[in-house]
This record gives structure tokens, sequence and C-alpha cells, in this order.
């Protein structure tokens, strides 16, 4: 089936860009492409050009979901499909994503969605000062996002018989009082292995997205990153810990947006020739707790 290649970027309408940019930099290791007119800017975090635009505005949320394509045929395969499902999709101007050829639409959730090929690239390798190691990125995808769901059902059809997703696993439990039901996707994994998942999807969330995952090349940049988050004032949502689905060893904490980032190592890898999804009951095999487990601390007799 004709598929979506990768997660290509995220378009973020924030408040405070300033507070993005040293989140990004001085947080994260990625570094910035270029200046927008409207004080946004765009960030690298491999080979790519814009992995991330953060534009000037209130709504702190992602203002789109970019899923690159191989090629224009393949975009032309795919919005006819997503069509004849009854998708409403418009093309749009690809000058301002610096693609050869973009398309809007949205997801059944409401998540705004845009499909494009052609990419710009950089003419200068990712060099970051503090992740020397650089990320998993590239020909995987800029990472991973958890996006919001009215219905679940609708959603999984939209990412599975519209775009081309392949399951990769469930997780259904109970974390910190609330329930959990999650569907893991990947892209088909033609030409060699691919990412345990570029999306998944649960219930309805207060933004776009619950998350969205960045992958580390070494282990030690997750503590390293661990501990520059500590100094910024943003809040841990869940302490490190290792997923047993992707097997990835990771932390969460608030993005200055107020949605969640995931920052990891160690991800699994997915071959469709011998994969078959399983069910979990847990979220982590250990660590990922909430950081209220600590509090209220005893006082000092």
């Amino acid at each position: 089936m004709t598929a979506v290649d990768q997660l290509g970027y995220l378009a973020i309408e924030a408040s405070d860009p300033d507070a993005w940019e040293r989140f990004a930099v001085e947080v994260l290791g990625f570094t910035v492409g270029e200046r927008l007119d409207d004080g946004g800017f765009t960030l690298r975090l491999d080979g790519h050009a814009r992995r991330l635009l953060i534009t000037r505005g209130p709504a702190d949320d992602i203002s789109a979901v970019g899923w690159q394509v191989a090629d224009a045929a393949t975009l032309d395969a795919l919005v006819q499909r997503l069509t004849a499902l009854g998708v409403a999709v418009e093309a749009a101007d690809p000058a301002p994503r610096r693609v050869a050829a973009r398309y809007r639409l949205r997801d059944p959730g409401g998540v705004p969605v845009e499909l494009f090929c052609g990419p710009e690239l950089s003419d200068s390798p990712f060099i970051s000062p503090l992740v020397p190691g650089g990320y998993v990125a590239d020909e995987q995808g800029l990472g991973h996002v958890v996006v919001s769901a009215r219905d679940k059902a609708e959603s999984v059809r939209f990412y599975s018989e519209g775009l081309g997703f392949v399951l990769s696993d469930h997780i259904v439990c109970e974390i910190h009082g609330y329930p959990v039901d999650l569907d893991f996707f990947h892209v088909p994994s033609v030409g060699g292995p691919r990412r345990h998942h570029s999306v998944a999807v649960g219930g309805r969330m207060a933004k776009n997205i619950h998350h969205v995952m960045f992958e580390a090349r070494d282990m030690d940049e997750v503590g390293f990153a661990f501990d520059r988050l500590l100094k910024t004032g943003l809040r841990v949502q869940q302490t490190p810990g290792r997923h047993p689905n992707d097997r990835m060893f990771s932390f969460y904490a608030d993005t200055p947006s107020g949605f969640q980032f995931e920052y990891g190592w160690g991800g699994r890898l997915v071959d469709d020739a011998d994969w078959t999804p399983t069910t979990y009951d847990r979220i982590s095999e250990w660590g990922h707790l909430h950081p209220s487990v600590f509090w209220p601390r005893k006082k000092k007799q």
C-alpha cells in the first residue's frame, strides 16, 4: 500500500518564541536554521533544513503535523485515497515550508495534518554543541507523536487505511489514575527496519498532541538533557524509565507551549517480515514516575 515515509516536521504556534528558542537550543541542543518575519524561527536536529517551525501566536499548540512521502506520485496517490475515504484535502502553497508540494487536511481528531514531498535539505551537516552524537532522525524521521483523537476507531482508520501506517502494538492499562488505551503505528519497513512507531493514537487530549519524541544516539545524552532541563523550571512529567513495547529509555517534561516532549535513547526498530503486534498491560517496565510520588516530603524533626 502507498504510505507515508516519515514524520517530516512539526509547525508550532508559540506565544513565547524566545522561550522556545532557549529550550530548543539550551536543553535539546538543536540549532536555529532561519529567522522568520513574525519573530519565529526554524530548528534543525539532522540533515533536514526545517524539522521544527516555531511561529508567533496565542495557540501554544501544534499548527501542523507534516508527514513526508517519497515523491509526487506517492503524494497524489495518498490524496486520491484520502478523498475516496471522505477526507477533505486541499492543495497548499509549498513555499512557506520549503517543500516541492504540499496538501492540508485534518485527521478525525481535528489535528492539522500536512502531506508533502521534496523537503529542503541543509547544505551543511548538523553539529550540536550539546549533543555531539546527534539524533536518530534523517531517514527515520523527526521522531514520533501521540495525537489527540475524538473517536479512536476513526483515527485508527485514518492513519492505517488513509496514510498507510502499519500496526506495531497496543498498550491497555492505567497510569497515574488515568485509563490508557493506545495503538502504535510505524511506516512500512520498505527498504529496511523502521522506527517502532511514528504515531500513536489514544483518546482526546487538551492539545493536538500529547507529546513529541526526540531520540538521541547515546544513552548518556538522556541524563545530560535531564540535568539541563532541571535548571529551566519546566515541569518534569515522568522521570527516566523504559517502555516495554519500543524499549525506549526516556523521560517526559513540558515544552514551553504546554504539551510534552519525550527525550529518549535506544528505540526499537521494526521489520514487517518478522513482526507480530501484541498487547502490553503496562506503559513502562520501570520508572516513568510522576514527580508527585515524591511529595509531600516529611518535614525534618
